[in-house]
């Protein structure tokens, strides 16, 4: 069946919750919509603050074709698809979601047909869009920004299900609180209205709304994801942790949770490239070599196909031998910075470019590596107070086994590792 949220979807502008700053009468996008001179926009604001609303009310009332794509699924030949279509309709209106997530091949794929009126285009995006579309296609619409809903707007939403809709007014609902739906909702109208049927389904007829019975509910039936939440969090967390353990089912089973979620492909990719040295480091110095060639791939090319490479990468990392040698060392040596303070550089290894340096005894001594059998000279490099101290200690694996037996053998005893 329908969800409440698209059974009660406005119609006209009237009817939209909030946004009386865009829509109010007066406003400039409603005189737009009355003149039928409707520009190329961007809709910018939260999730379920009425975009596509908006998009589907403007394409009704000016009476032209609608199109629709998601940058989460289409790639340039579905753009292409679209512009032949309002080419043979004689134009039309192309609501593009979540246009953020669109690669610059394929926002640069609608800029003819902005610039020629095939396409009236409407694109939606909970990003600035200054840093998330192209500036050509950017400078060629016209940016709206839309506000998040208050409570007064969404609490008038749930008695406009209570009075309006049949299913609901069959369940005999009654709000007797509202704040677990207003906060679980996060300002979010769709999912507000889903959350609402779906608490009214559980509960039975007559549905008598309280906090704890959505609480309730909520936990057991519901897999909200809120990209700015705190599963925000538990998820990436729970991703990461899947690959440091070496297990590619549970990394690959997070992985697709984000991406169901809608999250942002660079914010999965970035944190791979992280995972390929803190985790992995020189156990497998190749993990991050392709972590970050994953990152360049997914930015070029976006979803949906990105999922494949995220997903090989995640599986590779999840099944690479690991070693957290290296951030240990980072860490070590800035402790030590920050409790030995800004300790001299030892001489012998100091810079000398002028003739003062050199009198100052500047390099003196210093032992050019390659000049000397295999290319290794034994001196110190740290300043004197923390001579000999250790900070990378090599993990217990194949690679960095080799690299602590190559390490023995150059400093023998003053590195005994």
């Amino acid at each position: 069946m329908t969800p409440l949220a698209e059974r009660l979807r406005p119609h006209t502008l009237e009817e939209l919750a909030g946004q009386e700053h865009l829509t109010g009468k007066g406003s400039i996008l409603q005189k737009s919509i009355e003149a039928g001179t409707v520009p190329s926009m961007i809709l910018w604001g939260p999730p379920g603050v009425g975009k596509t609303t908006i998009a589907t009310i403007i394409a009704h009332t000016v009476n032209r074709p609608f199109l629709s794509l998601s940058a989460i699924s289409s790639g340039v030949k579905d753009i292409r698809d679209a512009i032949a279509t309002a080419t043979a309709a004689g134009g039309a209106i192309l609501f593009i979601d979540e246009i953020h997530r669109f690669n610059k091949s394929q926002q640069d794929a609608l800029l003819g047909a902005v610039e020629k009126g095939i396409i009236t285009l409407i694109g939606a995006t909970t990003e600035n869009p200054s840093f998330e579309v192209n500036s050509a296609l950017l400078s060629r619409c016209q940016v709206y920004v839309l506000k998040a809903l208050g409570e007064k707007d969404l609490v008038q939403l749930l008695h406009t299900a209570l009075e309006q809709d049949e299913k609901i007014r069959a369940k005999k609902a009654e709000l007797k609180e509202t704040e677990a739906l207003i906060n679980i909702s996060g300002g979010d109208a769709r999912k507000l209205l889903n959350l609402f049927e779906i608490v009214c389904d559980a509960i039975g007829t007559p549905a008598i709304i309280t906090n704890k019975k959505v609480m309730e509910i909520a936990q057991k039936k519901i897999a909200l994801y809120d990209k700015s939440g705190e599963q925000h969090y538990d998820i990436i967390s729970a991703f990461i942790k899947s690959i440091r353990g070496s297990d590619p089912n549970g990394a690959v089973y997070w992985l697709a949770r984000m991406i169901e979620g809608g999250e942002d492909v660079k914010f999965i990719a970035r944190r791979m490239v992280i995972a390929a040295s803190e985790d992995i480091g020189m156990a497998n110095a190749n993990a991050l070599l392709l972590a970050n060639a994953t990152f360049d791939a997914v930015t070029k090319i976006g979803y949906p196909e990105a999922r494949i490479i995220l997903s090989q990468c995640a599986v590779y990392l999840a099944s690479s031998p690991k070693s957290n040698a290296s951030y240990m060392a980072i860490n070590d040596a800035l402790a030590a910075v920050n409790n030995t303070g800004d300790l001299p550089v030892p001489l012998h290894i100091r810079n000398a470019p002028t003739k003062l340096m050199k009198q100052l005894n500047y390099g003196k001594n210093y032992k050019y590596a390659h000049s000397f059998e295999n290319n290794f000279s034994e001196q110190e490099y740290l300043p004197d107070p923390i001579a000999g101290t250790r900070f990378y200690d090599p993990g217990n694996n194949a690679r960095e086994n080799e690299l602590r037996n190559y390490l023995k053998k150059l400093w023998k005893e003053k590195y005994n590792y």
